[in-house]
């Protein structure tokens, strides 16, 4: 069957935010004598945190940073250090931070980053306290697998949605089925789409978003962003036959169409043969559970008279067209009667 290769998905510019990560401030701890005796230190444990850039989610301790995150810092008794100041992780994977200097921050989780500040802080405060948020998203892996031209894991800069990430991963490949899967980790909330749900280990988000609806862009709200660890899976496209006495058997991709009907298929193969039995036409079906398939007549001559049930086909199944044994010897015989008179010419 002809198909047109899809091509990538153009990149749809979009403003990526990410929100930060919100902890209970600690309590002050007491401040050592050597930065600065004079300083009197901020006890107050209710301060916010630096205006953040929302978004839809909520950052995660877990998270693992990367080159091009934006993070802020929280240091009770250190405030005119670090209120209202975003860091970046620079693409060496170190973030520079006041009295501290270069701290190595790419690989880390949110935590592990913290607990690396605070020991570096260590040395000029007593019992450090930090907090980290994230301010926005550089970097954070989403893996893309099947039916696209570059399966993987892919570093995503900034917030993307999902056309961005399905075109990162090189677009749409011939095979591709009819619907897109998201999984998602439970920690940035549940997917924005209709049909969510929870997988049975309550850890992780599901939904789906058929490959039409993505590539029509007919409803932008389903074009939800993407997250740090999604794992974004496209199907492959599944098949359906014709056999027998049609003009061209084989395989037909449903692609992105949820089903093809009897006469579509047969359109597909290119119409009947001249000695076909389209009256005894049957569709061969797997019975569920079962290597046996079930025999559905189909008067194709019927249904091409624009009469009778035009039957979907499912999955696996198998339009048979026989061959008529009247009509075959109708034409060997014909065939025999052309070639004789085309010799006694000569």
């Amino acid at each position: 069957m002809n198909r047109s290769t899809l091509l990538a998905i153009p990149l749809l510019a979009i403003a990526g935010v990410a929100p930060a990560q919100e902890r209970v401030q600690p309590v002050s701890a007491t401040v050592d004598a050597k930065p600065d005796t004079n300083k009197v230190p901020n006890t107050d444990s209710s301060r916010q945190l630096p205006p953040q850039i929302p978004f839809t989610g909520t950052a995660d301790s877990d998270y693992t940073l990367g080159a091009d995150d934006q993070i802020s810092l929280t240091v009770v008794e250190l405030d005119d250090q670090f209120t209202d100041k975003v860091f970046r992780i620079e693409m060496s994977g170190d973030v520079n931070i006041p009295l501290v200097g270069r701290v190595r921050a790419t690989g880390l989780t949110v935590k592990q980053l913290e607990e690396s500040i605070e020991k570096s802080l260590g040395k000029i405060l007593k019992e450090p306290q930090v907090v980290v948020g994230i301010v926005q998203f550089g970097s954070q892996p989403v893996s893309v697998l099947g039916e696209v031209n570059t399966p993987g894991v892919h570093q995503v800069k900034g917030q993307k949605n999902l056309l961005q990430a399905l075109s990162l991963a090189g677009g749409f490949t011939e095979s591709v089925g009819n619907t897109v899967t998201i999984t998602r980790n439970l920690q940035w909330g549940p997917i924005p789409l209709p049909n969510t749900h929870d997988d049975p280990s309550g850890q992780f988000s599901v939904a789906t978003i058929s490959v039409k609806e993505i590539l029509h862009g007919a409803n932008p709200a389903k074009n939800i962003s993407v997250m740090a660890d999604d794992v974004i899976t496209v199907s492959r496209a599944e098949i359906v036959y014709a056999v027998g006495s049609v003009n061209k058997p084989g395989g037909f991709l449903l692609g992105q169409d949820e089903g093809l009907s009897t006469l579509q298929v047969l359109s597909l193969a290119e119409g009947l043969t001249k000695t076909a039995a389209p009256q005894k036409a049957m569709i061969l079906r797997l019975a569920e559970g079962s290597k046996q398939r079930t025999e559905i007549a189909v008067n194709l001559k019927t249904l091409m008279q624009g009469n009778g049930n035009d039957l979907p086909l499912q999955p696996g199944d198998i339009l048979f067209v026989p061959n008529s044994a009247g009509k075959t010897a109708t034409y060997r015989a014909l065939d025999a009667v052309l070639q004789g008179a085309a010799f006694a010419r000569y």
